[in-house]
């Protein structure tokens, strides 16, 4: 099981692969598989049947990425940067290492 650093809602950046650089929100994290699910990154064709609600046909569809690649993103710095957590007041908060801004 993946530690989740990453987290809904989070802008993140991926690091390798095909969309290397690119960046997106998060829409959906599963934590016990370590992948997530991210707009507009890792889009794949898909072949989808045609049902009630659906016409059906070849859709563009987001696909799962495994968390290794993602990295959240510093808005302040333009880039990737890890994550520390920093207890103040006896809450939890996530702290970006680079800039020292919690996320």
């Amino acid at each position: 099981m993946a530690i989740a650093r990453i987290k809904k809602n989070d802008t993140v950046v991926c690091v390798s692969g095909i969309d290397a650089g690119k960046t997106g929100v998060v829409e959906k994290v599963d934590a016990k598989k370590g992948v997530a699910i991210v707009k507009d990154l890792n889009v794949r064709k898909k072949a989808v049947r045609r049902t009630e609600k659906t016409p059906g046909g070849i859709i563009a569809k987001e696909m799962p990425i495994r968390l290794c690649k993602l990295m959240p993103y510093d808005a302040d710095k333009k880039a990737g940067t890890r994550v520390k957590t920093v207890v103040e007041q006896g809450k939890k908060t996530r702290v970006s290492v680079k800039s020292g801004k919690a996320l």
